[in-house]
């Protein structure tokens, strides 16, 4: 399973988020990415490269890594990849218009077992990025999670306001607590050092650029699938969760970052492709003309999975920026599978 970012679906993706964006406002900017090897990463800088005068200093702790995920674009003299751990400042004299900071542990069998590192990246990588911004007044665009809601107190929407049901006796509040802590930073450096700091919270992703090493449950449908296998569903699949394909989700990271308001977070995500688990499931099986069969989880994984039931991101706000969704979760799994097969 590898992404061929020549594939004309991959390639349509692109001039699809293009075309929706007002992109001769970035032409001439600059952008710091971390977590540039991720699967919002690498279509974001596929998405930014296409620009004229755009200028990408992506940032990884694996250099071997990026040149798989990114190498198309390591001789262009607009591209700079910055080998570092984003636990550790930046150079003071790095100047970007924009910032970034998406590095992060984001899957189930990361944060059971290393929740300590999983707090660390959040927590420094945010911290790091917002004292450059403030040296350098560049604006931060945040990327948060859906898991900064907890779990739906019954079956309300999660709107940007919205505050649910909590719980820290476990390890895998490292990932959520974190990303709440980040947000409460950003919206500290804005009231103290007036840094220009728009949040975005995204939600469950998928698409072809997802990671072989993902455990993410959609991510093991997909590559199931892929694979020409049953698809095997470690619960009863009674969860409604907001899903969002990473196209969908890079345009909504940029509709953000161009006409979101400073100290604002808007929800990303996409009505086409709110599902239960056992329909994504579903979808994925009929792909290839396979099976959903049920297994229980292993105590590792277990200890990763989200309790939540009913997670679903409103999405009115980022509407009023001007951002419409494209795909419908039929084509989504789609073209993903179209995409990434061998």
């Amino acid at each position: 399973m590898k992404l061929n970012k020549k594939h004309p679906l991959y390639q349509e993706d692109i001039r699809n988020i293009l075309s929706l964006i007002d992109s001769d406002r970035l032409k001439g900017k600059s952008f710091l990415i971390t977590g540039a090897t991720g699967m919002v990463g690498v279509m974001l800088i596929d998405v930014l490269m296409s620009i004229d005068g755009v200028m990408v200093y992506a940032v990884g702790r694996n250099k071997a890594k990026a040149q798989k995920r990114l190498g198309d674009h390591f001789g262009n003299p607009m591209f700079s990849f910055i080998e570092q751990d984003v636990c550790q400042p930046f150079c003071d004299e790095l100047k970007v218009d924009y910032i970034l900071p998406m590095a992060s542990n984001t899957h189930p069998l990361a944060y059971s077992q290393y929740p300590i590192e999983t707090m660390l990246i959040n927590i420094h990588g945010a911290i790091n990025a917002l004292n450059l911004a403030d040296k350098s007044g560049a604006t931060v665009v945040y990327t948060s999670t859906n898991e900064v809601y907890g779990n739906a107190i019954a079956n309300e929407e999660f709107t940007e306001d919205y505050n649910g049901k909590l719980n820290l006796s476990n390890a895998r509040s490292c990932y959520n607590e974190s990303k709440r802590s980040c947000e409460a930073l950003c919206q500290s450096y804005i009231a103290e050092k007036g840094v220009k700091v728009k949040i975005a919270r995204l939600c469950r992703i998928f698409g072809p650029t997802m990671l072989e090493s993902d455990s993410k449950a959609s991510s093991q449908f997909i590559k199931k699938a892929i694979a020409g296998e049953n698809i095997v569903l470690k619960s009863e699949g009674n969860q409604y969760f907001s899903y969002t394909y990473v196209a969908d989700a890079v345009y909504g990271l940029l509709t953000v970052l161009l006409n979101g308001e400073i100290g604002v977070a808007y929800n990303v995500s996409s009505e086409k492709t709110n599902v239960h688990l056992k329909d994504f499931a579903g979808l994925c099986a009929k792909c290839c003309g396979k099976e959903v069969v049920f297994d229980l989880p292993s105590e590792a994984e277990r200890k990763g999975f989200s309790i939540a039931m009913n997670a679903i991101l409103a999405n009115h706000r980022i509407k009023e920026l001007g951002f419409k969704p494209i795909y419908t979760m039929e084509d989504a799994i789609g073209r993903t599978m179209e995409i990434l097969k061998p």
